[in-house]
């Protein structure tokens, strides 16, 4: 219930999203878009601009509070539920009865909370709700407040007046104004809590005093009063934590409701959504396909719906159809069902929930302008119309033309310009608390759960987690085509890397007598994840593998998925053969992450975790880089893969289309981005023909469609131009189809590996030509290098200082110690030049 109604003239910052959570806010001085739950106060002063009352209202609006002279101007224009009065004491009177019949309510604008007045106004208004604005600086005190709300008044209190800290005599905490009229019928004094998901299923029974509804309010996570323990923080040991949607009083004002986000195992003890049994009918649903979403195997009919957008398309159609059809009450409920499990399927493979959809219908619902309704022509006549289709329909189309999204950068806004930088979200906080429960399994009973994991998620039971060499001459038979192509793939890269070592000694003498020195040491442990399963990645064991050797790691640990029969692929043991791994770890996904990082009884534990993987890799390693126990880092953040190209008019358009589709057949969410400087209509067009007909004739076109229809074309008048918008896009590619390629390579600041001129395809870095193919993406290149023999060592440095030398320095050092009150560090200066003195 609306009893406590903040005045805010900007809606944002600390504050207004603590508000937030206890209800709806009262804006001022207003522009589109609203934030959720609000209302728009017009003052006096106000011109009454229909059109602009019924953005507001349409945006979201719950409730647009008029002066009298404006409210006369709308009603019967506006839905009298969305409509209240503002009026002071004075002008009560002046309020016809068509004005008091034709509002929601009334706000009272007083100087002070007068009880008298308010129940007059409140028996005239008998029908509509009351709220009062106290329009003094001087605060009311919380026991006049009290009485105010026990009228079933409504309070309105400017944010000057209102403060996340401790109520002072200026300014009141939140928490003490919403928590007013809250009385308990408890010997402890504690209140009923009802907690619930966004959707409005229960997830259990709790208690709340004073002191945790405040917290929770200024937070915005659960926390609750244990009747044993005190306060209780939801998630503080388990890490199933909650986020806070909303705090209700109910009707009565003796018992609380929670709306949370509901994080990690569940709410229950027993590792359960709810105390009150497993989810049922759409809430289970939902639940269901997120974790098929990410853990599917392929080939399922469920994993074909994500990958295959024709076909769950065709889906919802066909049962929206068989929903039109359907006669009977059981039918109709059938077909529904069905409709429904479709729908979200869709819903889930873009990251919407239920909760998303109500808010939508929520919104819809608070609209006051209406379309008419009718259905679109293709649905309401036999025969359907044809439209013009825009790029993005090659997603759902096969024969619509493959076509990447052109815009240009000389008419481009900052914002826009901006927007073309951005990558897709990644839910790295989401991915975290669902691989957090694999990490610690592993982290608790080692072998038996990694072991388990490789069962359920690999489809392979085994009997060993690891193979140690000597590896058998029958697990690295492979034909001799493939060994020789990897032999010299294996020269290449061995060749550039060994290059990059840095076996020198730094030696500088600061000062006289002062020498300081920096040397080498490889990392001694270190761990690679080679994806595998059915995919077979000898270049990724290549990449990683030959600078751990190199930089002279002690133990180099592979981890790839087995496949099926528990083996590993011949060519990715013929790489561990050739790099020397002392293990390879038959395990992939999170678990394995947990096993290298912290090591189990079959397993070694590593220092550092190298190489590339899905979202379920990539969040292990982020959490275990952050927990000191494991004591072990990363080698980047990763995300999808990218390429930009570069092209300009002696761009052979073959050639780009080439380099473009070799980035857009990883997978749907590939980042590929086309700069094309200063090029013509008919060059450009060829460009997009060419990606059209070349991938048409791959096996992953479906990917391809996907992932190009999300492309860019961007145009650049200049190269300079061109430059600029990839120093900051910073791909994890970047090739260029440039005249005079190799100058232009001095002005790249900003990329994972650089591609030079047209006879240098993205694909020879990726296998053979000698540098590494595992790189920063995301924008990451600004900050991180690609994977090289450097990242596999680390750098000491040492000093030494003669006698004379600390003669000189230490007086420099002491005196800086002191300025900085260290005493301990200055004597152990002094000490020593006081012992040669003597």
């Amino acid at each position: 219930m609306t009893r406590f109604l903040p005045l805010l003239d900007d809606p944002q910052g600390d504050l207004f999203d603590a508000l937030s959570r206890i209800g709806p806010v009262l804006l001022q001085n207003v522009s589109l878009p609203l934030p959720n739950n609000s209302y728009v106060l017009l003052d006096q002063n106000s011109s009454t601009d229909l059109d602009q009352i019924v953005a507001w209202l349409d945006e979201g609006a719950e409730k647009v509070i008029l002066p009298l002279a404006s409210a006369k101007e709308v009603i019967g224009l506006i839905p009298q539920e969305r409509l209240v009065l503002l009026l002071d004491a004075v002008s009560v009177s002046a309020v016809s009865d068509k004005v008091r019949n034709s509002v929601s309510g009334v706000l009272l604008k007083t100087p002070e909370i007068d009880l008298d007045l308010i129940s007059s106004v409140s028996q005239f208004f008998s029908k509509s709700q009351l709220f009062v604005l106290i329009d003094s600086p001087s605060l009311p005190a919380i026991y006049s407040i009290k009485s105010l709300l026990r009228t079933g008044a409504n309070l309105i209190l400017p944010s000057s007046q209102l403060t996340l800290d401790v109520s002072s005599a200026t300014q009141l905490n939140i928490a003490d104004v919403f928590l007013a009229p809250i009385v308990s019928d408890r010997p402890d004094g504690l209140f009923p809590t009802i907690v619930s998901t966004e959707t409005g299923h229960s997830l259990g029974l709790v208690y709340s005093s004073i002191e945790s509804v405040t917290e929770s309010i200024i937070t915005g996570k659960g926390v609750y009063q244990s009747r044993k323990h005190g306060l209780w923080r939801k998630g503080e040991t388990s890490g199933s934590t909650q986020d806070v949607v909303s705090i209700r009083l109910d009707c009565d004002s003796d018992s609380l409701e929670f709306k949370v986000i509901q994080h990690g195992s569940g709410f229950c003890h027993l590792e359960r959504q709810s105390c009150f049994g497993e989810a049922s009918g759409l809430s289970l649903l939902e639940k269901t396909l997120r974790s098929r979403y990410d853990t599917a195997p392929e080939g399922s009919y469920t994993k074909r719906l994500f990958n295959d957008p024709e076909l769950l398309r065709s889906k919802i159609m066909e049962e929206a159809d068989e929903l039109c059809r359907a006669e009977t009450a059981d039918e109709v409920a059938f077909e529904a069902a069905d409709l429904f499990y479709f729908a979200l399927t869709k819903c889930t493979a873009y990251g919407v929930g239920i909760a998303d959809i109500e808010r939508s219908l929520d919104k819809k619902a608070k609209r006051v302008t209406r379309r008419p309704g009718n259905a679109k022509p293709q649905w309401s006549t036999p025969k359907a119309v044809e439209t013009k289709k825009s790029p993005t329909d090659a997603s759902i189309d096969p024969e619509a033309p493959i076509r990447m999204h052109t815009v240009t950068l000389s008419v481009s806004s900052e914002e826009e310009r901006a927007l073309l930088l951005r990558r897709p979200v990644l839910r790295s906080d989401e991915m975290i608390e669902k691989v957090k429960p694999i990490v610690s399994e592993v982290r608790l009973r080692g072998d038996a759960a990694l072991l388990e994991f490789t069962a359920k998620f690999d489809k392979a039971k085994l009997s060993s987690t690891c193979i140690f060499p000597p590896y058998t001459k029958e697990s690295m038979e492979i034909p001799p085509n493939i060994k020789a192509a990897i032999d010299q793939a294996y020269a290449n890269i061995k060749k550039f890397h060994a290059a990059q070592t840095d076996g020198s000694i730094l030696k500088v003498e600061t000062m006289s007598g002062v020498v300081c020195s920096r040397f080498a040491r490889a990392i001694s442990r270190v761990g690679l994840y080679i994806p595998g399963g059915t995919a077979i990645l000898p270049s990724t064991a290549l990449m990683l593998g030959i600078p751990a050797q190199v930089a002279g790691c002690k133990e180099i640990i592979f981890a790839t998925p087995p496949r099926s029969d528990g083996t590993i692929s011949s060519e990715v043991m013929y790489v561990a053969h050739l790099v020397g791994a002392s293990a390879i770890l038959k395990a992939g996904g999170a678990q394995a992450v947990a096993a290298m990082a912290y090591g189990t009884k079959t397993v070694p534990k590593v220092d550092k975790i190298f190489g590339p993987g899905n979202q379920w890799v990539t969040a292990a390693k982020m959490l275990v880089q952050n927990d000191t126990d494991a004591m072990v880092s990363i080698d980047m953040p990763a995300g999808p893969s990218e390429v930009l190209v570069m092209a300009d008019h002696t761009a052979n358009p073959a050639f780009v289309a080439a380099d473009l589709l070799s980035q857009a057949e990883h997978g749907i969410d590939s980042q590929v981005v086309l700069v094309g400087v200063d090029l013509t209509p008919e060059h450009l067009e060829n460009i997009e023909d060419e990606v059209d007909k070349q991938a048409r004739a791959l096996s992953r076109v479906d990917i391809v469609r996907q992932s190009i229809a999300k492309s860019l074309i961007v145009q650049a008048t200049s190269v300079p131009e061109a430059i600029e918008f990839s120093n900051d896009y910073a791909p994890e590619h970047l090739i260029l189809h440039l005249e005079d390629a190799p100058d232009k390579v001095q002005y790249i600041n900003n990329a994972g590996s650089v591609f030079v001129g047209p006879f240098t395809p993205e694909s020879c870095g990726d296998y053979a030509s000698g540098t590494n193919h595992t790189l920063p993406t995301n924008g990451y290149a600004r900050q991180f290098s690609g994977v090289n023999t450097l990242s596999f060592q680390k750098h000491i440095t040492s000093q030494e200082i003669t006698p004379d030398g600390l003669k000189g320095l230490g007086p420099i050092v002491a005196t800086l110690a002191d300025c900085e009150g260290l005493q301990a560090h200055a004597n152990a200066v002094r000490i020593r030049l006081g012992a040669m003195k003597a």
